[in-house]
């Protein structure tokens, strides 16, 4: 049983994994924190909620001494308006005007199957699942907190659901996922920040008194920011230390937050942003808030990593493709941008259709009149006359070269200049009587309105139907301004950020669901939209728009902290590199685009026969370690932020094989001879490296390490292939 109730205790001990969470209901009624971290007895330890008289602090209405205030007492689900002046989850707001919720546990209910989310992309699978409800007896207002655990991994899943069971109307101003209070310590708070092309820089600050936020306001996840954030102990490293990870299944506007007391007593919590949110509930109606993953870790960041990346693996990616092998592909856009004809594409396709590549992707410019991104998103109809014959030509030319097909779209997104602009100029997310800001030409569709959810699925449907297509590049190139719908009244504006994100969970499910065969790849300006929730439809999602090799190995290394390398797409590309005029090696280019979902996106048929060749062996060397990618334990051996490497270790689960990738990225002359410790190896166990043929035990590998041989020259990688020796 990995969820007990002590009913004499009143106290619930949650057991995930090597991880115990443990939580009491207060002599008040109230559902306070006990513990959170690695596994302990189910012994009573409500002795650590020791409370002193903090003179003039609010206290519990009723409580025998000045020493129950709030602002001092653990809170599951922290509320607004009753003496707990820190950071709080919960914020309703009444027919009169009132912000107070004063939740008491009125019951629980221990769930054998985790239950879905209506609308919304969860974690699926697990172990048991608790519910407890809290109710204000006031205002009616009730609050179903679900904990769900994992028999094999150190994780939890929180989330909320609120019930308006008065007989007036409720308005949400804040509804978080989670709330969690730690003990007093010194803590590092790790979050990651970025720009278009820059994407996921960790950015460590220690935690001081007040208050420290990650969020988005631009109705994505966004490239600026991500919705994950940790808190270390300051001795932490990679390889041990206390971690918590905290990291939303949520693909919209989103706020986390960590803050310190004066009474350095520590809070994080986190859902979506109530920044410009609010959400009216009529009588009998629910809200659900999205899904949290919280992850444990008391040996570094490296595990807590390593648990998310198996979190998503295992219950969020969807099962159809998460154990598939991803097809390797050739992606024409920066070959070609918008200037190609179907005689253009096949003449790529020639160079590589012998090189092992899978998939020929067909990226933007093929529909309307769509010769620039000025003009035709929404228009899904193909462009005959561009492209010189019907799309059907050249994907029978791939077909019949023995590779499969794929094909880009927007499907969110609306050009001005088209022709469903020009008819239905209501279904765009803007203000009437304003000039729009510009944003690459293009506007938001108004996914809040259901017609414009029916036209979107039945016009991509439609080309998948018509089309044999095996693939889609999902993209998503703008971020939501001038926030109005006609479709909501005044008070329902504020509506308008989460009702999109669920209309876009409604139309990838639609369409999805409607071509279960088809791979689908996310991508948003590079990885705009890089979420948890954005892999239950999409098991690989484009990292990044900077393909310059030196950058990724920093993007990639960023990405890591939280998403398993099997959800990075990763591709190769042409030198001097289109963003930064940089010229990296061939073979660079394609290591480091093998520590993800694979590909390259060139002209072909302007590189060298070598180049040509290198293709293929590249390709050849990925499909050898692709089961690594896929499955394999990742672990970060040099930090590309604070060092002249990257290096990057992927383990097999049994411990028999694993490849090592290592990168310098710059020649330093006269320098010490660099060594790169392995992990996670069998110490006793014998391992041949492949390269050049030594014979080491796993505990030499680790503690003496390995001499990676680069070469002369900046931008060098080093590869070594590890596998147990004999038998």
């Amino acid at each position: 049983m990995a969820i007990y109730f002590d009913e004499e205790k009143k106290i619930f001990y949650l057991e995930s994994g090597c991880v115990s969470y443990v939580m009491q209901i207060s002599q008040f009624g109230f559902l306070t924190q006990l513990y959170y971290g690695k596994r302990i007895p189910r012994e009573d330890v409500s002795y650590v909620e020791k409370l002193y008289d903090r003179g003039s602090e609010a206290v519990v209405f009723g409580a025998p001494s000045r020493r129950y205030s709030p602002n001092v007492i653990t809170s599951e689900y922290p509320s607004y308006g009753k003496g707990d002046f820190r950071e709080c989850a919960f914020i309703p707001r009444g027919a009169d005007g009132a912000r107070v919720f004063e939740g008491k546990v009125k019951g629980f209910e221990i769930l054998q199957e985790k239950p879905t989310i209506p609308g919304m992309p969860s974690l699926y699978g697990g172990g048991e699942t608790l519910v407890v409800t809290l109710e204000d007896e006031i205002s009616k207002v009730q609050v179903d907190l679900y904990y769900s655990v994992y028999d094999e991994l150190d994780a939890i899943a929180r989330r909320a659901v609120i019930k308006n069971n008065a007989d007036t109307p409720l308005v949400l101003d804040r509804a978080y996922s989670f709330s969690l209070d730690l003990p007093a310590g010194s803590y590092n708070v790790i979050t990651q920040y970025g720009a278009h092309m820059r994407e996921r820089t960790p950015e460590v600050t220690p935690l001081m008194h007040g208050i420290m936020s990650v969020d988005s306001k631009r109705g994505a996840t966004s490239l600026h920011s991500s919705c994950f954030m940790a808190l270390a102990a300051k001795d932490a490293d990679e390889e041990s230390g206390d971690v918590y990870g905290f990291n939303l299944i949520y693909s919209g506007s989103f706020r986390l937050t960590a803050e310190q007391s004066p009474y350095d007593m520590v809070r994080v919590l986190g859902g979506i942003n109530d920044f410009d949110f609010s959400w009216k509930l009529l009588p009998g109606e629910s809200f659900y808030t999205p899904e949290a993953a919280m992850v444990y870790s008391g040996k570094g960041l490296g595990a807590m990593s390593r648990t998310f990346h198996d979190l998503y693996r295992g219950y969020i990616i969807n099962k159809r493709f998460v154990n598939a092998v991803r097809p390797i592909v050739i992606n024409n856009w920066e070959a070609t941008y918008f200037n190609f004809d179907i005689p253009k594409l096949c003449s790529i396709i020639d160079t590589v259709k012998d090189s092992g590549i899978d998939m020929f992707v067909l990226d933007d410019g093929w529909f309307g009149r769509r010769d620039s991104d000025r003009s035709s998103l929404g228009d899904w109809t193909v462009n005959k006359d561009k492209l010189k014959g019907d799309l059907s030509a050249l994907i029978d030319y791939v077909h019949n070269a023995g590779m499969k097909f794929g094909l880009w779209f927007e499907p969110e997104m609306v050009s001005e200049d088209s022709d469903i602009y020009r008819e239905h100029p209501d279904w765009a997310i803007k203000i009437p009587y304003r000039n729009a800001a510009p944003s690459r030409d293009q506007l938001v569709f108004d996914l809040t309105k259901p017609q414009v959810r029916d036209y979107v699925v039945k016009a991509v449907n439609s080309i998948l139907s018509q089309y044999k297509i095996d693939y889609v590049k999902w993209d998503m190139n703008r971020n939501i301004t001038e926030i109005y719908s006609d479709g909501l009244p005044a008070d329902g504006q504020k509506e308008i950020m989460h009702r999109y994100i669920l209309g876009v969970y409604e139309i990838c499910e639609r369409i999805i669901n409607g071509h279960p065969d088809v791979f689908f790849e996310g991508c948003a300006s590079g990885g705009g939209r890089f979420d948890a929730a954005m892999a239950y439809y999409f098991p690989q999602i484009w990292t990044s728009d900077d393909t310059d090799a030196n950058e990724r190995t920093r993007i990639q290394y960023g990405t890591s902290l939280c998403y398993p390398l099997s959800m990075m797409s990763c591709h190769v590309s042409i030198c001097p590199n289109h963003g930064t005029a940089r010229t990296t090696p061939f073979k660079t280019r394609g290591d480091i685009a093998h520590l993800g979902a694979t590909g390259y996106e060139l002209d072909t048929t302007q590189i060298t026969p070598e180049e040509l060749a290198q293709i293929r062996r590249q390709v050849t060397d990925y499909k050898a370690m692709q089961d690594l990618v896929l499955h394999g334990d990742l672990y970060r051996l040099d930090n590309p932020f604070t060092s002249n490497y990257f290096c990057e270790e992927l383990v097999k689960k049994d411990k028999t094989e694993c490849v090592v990738t290592c990168y310098r990225r710059l020649m330093e002359v006269n320098s010490a001879v660099k060594r790169v410790y392995l992990r996670g190896l069998d110490p006793d166990m014998k391992y041949r490296v492949e390269e050049n043929g030594m014979v080491l035990s796993g505990a030499v590998l680790m503690n003496v390490g390995l001499i990676p041989e680069f070469g002369g020259g900046d931008f060098m990688t080093a590869v070594y292939h590890i596998k147990k020796a004999g038998n």
